[in-house]
């Protein structure tokens, strides 16, 4: 385990059916404990995993689910095998209930396998479970995701939403850092990656030191939670987490949302636009288009737009719904040619 001495700032303490006003506004992680502590599937799993499995049944109709599948040797860490040509677990289609009952099967196993459901939309696979174990986030309009799995390790890495994660079942353990840690978590591949998003190449078991030297300076700006359920924990847009699953049935709900309009565009593809058209200019050129960018994007001032009449500034106007649909056309146009 990493020693690390900074604790994630905690909250308020207590049962809501509202999300707390901090977790829409923090941009800091922060922990709320007991939050869930009402839901009727916290309290099942308080008396017992097989309470929770049962309680979980009930929503269940047949829906069919992603996992992943590893074997006992991979200890539970999903990641790649090792010559990055692949990765050290199996991804399956697979009915839940099957999944809930290899579980309980192996729930008394120290050596199981891994198992893993991420981020499975709850109203598709436990329709009406929400209605009983949810949370009123006013006018916001999140993504809720189940995660169902025994114990497990899950690389850091972000997200660009916000995200809620509650936990309902099992301990979980969070490890988070900063954005400005990037250059210390040693990232692998952009374009190919366990579930979507790039992650951390180090293993946080058993950190190689030698071989990333860098990432004890990432540890001196660590935060880290365990949590039990009932808890939840803010992870703000960006942040880096590493997740571990602590038992042998873990349940966890999280929620997602962005503060920023749905017409904008995913940042992500500005990351591979600028790959693919910026990266390999000559050195002149990209500090040329560095200047640019932070002119008109990053740090844009009165001075960008001050002496352009305002009818006449276009895609430099405050962007709204129509601005954003003329520059996609823009862009879809320009890649086709």
């Amino acid at each position: 385990m990493l020693s690390i001495r900074k604790s994630v700032k905690e909250a308020s303490d207590g049962a809501s059916v509202r999300v707390p006003e901090q977790a829409l506004a923090s941009t800091e992680p922060l922990v709320f404990r007991n939050l869930v502590t009402d839901w009727p599937l916290v309290k099942e799993a308080r008396i017992a995993p097989a309470a929770a499995d049962r309680y979980i049944r009930r929503f269940y109709e047949k829906a069919t689910v992603g996992a992943f599948v590893g074997d006992p040797a991979i200890d539970g860490r999903f990641f790649y095998n090792d010559d990055l040509t692949g990765f050290n677990y199996e991804t399956v289609r697979v009915k839940l209930d099957t999944l809930l009952d290899a579980l309980q099967k192996h729930c008394n196993n120290t050596r199981a396998p891994a198992f893993y459901v991420a981020s499975t939309t709850i109203d598709n696979c436990l329709p009406g479970l929400r209605a009983e174990n949810d949370l009123d986030f006013g006018d916001v309009n999140p993504l809720a995701s189940v995660w169902i799995g025994n114990r497990s390790r899950i690389a850091a890495h972000f997200d660009v939403p916000d995200n809620l994660a509650c936990v309902a079942a099992g301990r979980r353990r969070f490890t988070l850092f900063p954005p400005e840690e990037l250059d210390n978590l040693y990232v692998g591949p952009l374009d190919f990656t366990p579930a979507g998003q790039p992650i951390s190449m180090v293993d946080f078991s058993r950190p190689d030191f030698e071989r990333f030297p860098r990432f004890q300076a990432a540890l001196q700006n660590a935060q880290t939670a365990e949590l039990a359920p009932g808890d939840a924990i803010l992870i703000p847009s960006m942040w880096w987490h590493h997740v571990e699953s602590l038992d042998s049935f873990n349940v966890l709900i999280n929620y997602w949302w962005r503060k920023s309009p749905a017409y904008m565009g995913t940042p992500t593809d500005v990351l591979r636009h600028a790959i693919m058209s910026l990266r390999a200019l000559p050195e002149e050129q990209r500090d040329a288009w560095y200047g640019i960018l932070k002119h008109y994007v990053f740090d844009p001032g009165q001075t960008a737009v001050e002496h352009i009449p305002e009818n006449s500034r276009g895609i430099l106007s405050p962007l709204n719904e129509s601005t954003a649909r003329q520059l996609r056309a823009e862009l879809l146009n320009g890649l086709n040619r």
